[in-house]
């Protein structure tokens, strides 16, 4: 019970925290046509009156810019999203996500206010701002370290991001199948297994291979490289924020480069977000931060399970 009611209070705080500095609270379309804003399998339902298969939504961000598209300068979304992948102590199929876009903002903006949101959070509810997760200890003191995506593989991978044959290499020795992988997954792939479990205290990783980033504004001066950043904290994923790409151009070349290959029905472009685009969004910058994480990590809870009321669990044998 106590652990809820911290939960419940940490979202009243965000929501606090975002209308204090202008944010405007939205809600988008859960069923959509297109499952579309994250790689991820969706779930799949069907609307009879209409005859028409729909995807409970597996991200807001394409509606979300939309908004920005009509003259919302900042939105944000604390609601459901639904994966259709594994149960594990840190993925439930329906979790619940932060989402929030700001006008005229970049992915730096988007590191600070992170950086300062999660930090009101662990001063109100973490005892001499820690938390003991598992058998690590968190410290949320600022400043956080901002590390760049290459510069981290090189430290703890030993690769270098540009030397593709030693990554793959490293991919053998790790065991990853990687034959048939492109090679910025194969890099993805190498990163998870040598470098996410050393980011214990809070960590922005910057600057991913543009590959991975359809949705992404690159560098000017680097053009494989976007300008992305997932903080770290526990060696777990709790965000994921761009400077967007708004050039309808780019974006739709990048959504054709994305689907080339791909077999499965859901593999559709999203048409009317392009068309938007070409109306004109503004430069923004983008963040997702998944709650049911966060609230672990502020707690110490190791489970998923342990922060949600009703998580899903597998039937009991008759």
């Amino acid at each position: 019970m106590e652990l809820f009611r911290k939960r419940i209070d940490i979202l009243w705080t965000i929501r606090e925290f975002l209308r204090g500095r202008g944010f405007v609270e939205v809600e988008t379309p859960m069923m959509q046509t297109i499952a579309g804003g994250a790689a991820a399998k969706p779930f799949i339902t069907h609307h009879n009156t209409l005859d028409l298969d729909l995807f409970l939504r597996i991200a807001p961000e394409l509606f979300l810019k939309r908004l920005l598209v009509g003259g919302m300068e900042k939105v944000f979304e604390i609601n459901r999203n639904f994966r259709n992948e594994g149960l594990s102590t840190r993925h439930n199929p329906e979790f619940t996500m932060l989402e929030l876009y700001q006008a005229y903002a970049d992915y730096n903006v988007m590191m600070d206010l992170t950086e300062e949101l999660i930090c009101l959070l662990a001063g109100r509810y973490c005892k001499d701002n820690k938390t003991t997760f598992g058998e690590m200890s968190v410290d949320y003191s600022k400043p956080w370290r901002r590390a760049e995506y290459a510069e981290l593989l090189k430290e703890y991978g030993g690769c270098e991001i540009g030397d593709i044959s030693g990554v793959r290499a490293k991919a053998g020795q790790l065991g990853i199948e990687h034959k048939n992988m492109d090679d910025a997954v194969v890099i993805n792939e190498v990163f998870e297994k040598t470098v996410e479990e050393h980011l214990v205290n809070p960590t922005f990783v910057k600057d991913y291979p543009a590959a991975l980033c359809p949705l992404t504004k690159r560098k000017k001066d680097r053009a494989d490289i976007a300008e992305r950043f997932e903080l770290y904290i526990a060696g777990m994923e709790l965000a994921n924020a761009y400077t967007e790409l708004n050039d309808p151009a780019v974006q739709e070349e990048n959504f054709r480069r994305q689907l080339r290959g791909q077999k499965e029905t859901m593999a559709t472009m999203d048409r009317d977000f392009v068309t938007a685009l070409k109306y004109g969004m503004p430069p923004a910058g983008g963040l997702g931060i998944g709650i049911d994480r966060l609230i672990m990590v502020l707690t110490g809870a190791t489970s998923i399970r342990d922060v949600v009321l009703f998580p899903l669990l597998k039937p009991a044998k008759s």
